[in-house]
């Protein structure tokens, strides 16, 4: 099938199940989790604020939400079952359904699905034999599609573990999917190196990452375009005092 063949336009939607799983925590990952909760509220003013990093610590913990994950958030903040479920199901990082150990992203927003992203969606569907929301049976990988993912000057864009593989294409997608199933971490066009999903959750709950970080981060030659348009120009950006700045004073 060509790209020009393919129905451009909304996915169906994927099912959001309610949140499973088991229903509690052994006393001692209780007890495990709760010294790493102590350290993540303690940044916080008001301990309720930690509510989205301690979600992702026990999704560390699970691979994904779990009703045990649910209920010890709640306590830690004393909070109710209801208003933490309320506050994960509004946010698409969390997952409510075990995770493999790569949950790789296809962007089908309108940008990339223009340039290739519902045909790179449908290679992968394929060439792993799962559909958004599935996990391949070996485990390793996690498909699904997602409405963007902020980085359109790079479309058709992948994430894996929310790190950035730009200009992608069909064939460059099925080559970094067949790297994770032969066990090689992927390297990002940008960004830090790929870990584990778990671990990605324990490092977005702000706490220490178990591997190098790497440099990474800085935003490329796209991205810098307008600006640089700007300079050409000798646009200026009005002040509330009315002197301006020039683009030209702006750094990379």
């Amino acid at each position: 099938m060509s790209l020009t063949d393919l129905m451009l336009g909304p996915r169906p939607e994927e099912p959001g199940p309610p949140i499973g799983g088991p229903a509690g925590y052994p006393p001692e990952v209780t007890d495990r989790l709760a010294a790493d909760a102590a350290t993540i509220i303690a940044r916080y003013p008001k301990p309720r604020s930690a509510l989205l990093p301690l979600l992702h610590l026990v999704q560390a913990e699970d691979g994904y939400l779990t009703a045990a994950g649910i209920a010890f958030c709640a306590a830690q903040l004393d909070l109710t079952d209801a208003e933490v479920t309320a506050v994960a199901t509004f946010y698409s990082m969390y997952r409510r359904t075990p995770t493999g150990e790569y949950l790789v992203g296809v962007c089908t927003n309108t940008l990339c699905a223009i340039m290739g992203g519902d045909a790179i969606l449908e290679a992968l569907e394929n060439d792993l034999g799962v559909h958004p929301g599935q996990t391949t049976p070996d485990g390793l990988v996690t498909l699904e599609h997602v409405e963007c993912n902020a980085a359109c000057d790079y479309a058709p864009v992948i994430m894996v573990n929310w790190e950035f593989f730009d200009n992608q294409t069909p064939a460059t997608a099925r080559e970094l999917v067949d790297a994770i199933r032969s066990h090689q971490a992927p390297t990002p066009t940008r960004g830090t190196p790929v870990c584990p999903f778990r671990q990605t959750a324990r490092t977005l709950a702000g706490l220490s990452a178990e591997s190098d970080p790497g440099e990474g981060g800085a935003p490329g030659a796209a991205t810098l375009a307008g600006i640089r348009v700007a300079r050409d120009l000798g646009m200026s950006t009005p002040q509330a005092s009315g002197t301006g700045t020039s683009a030209t004073d702006s750094g990379d």
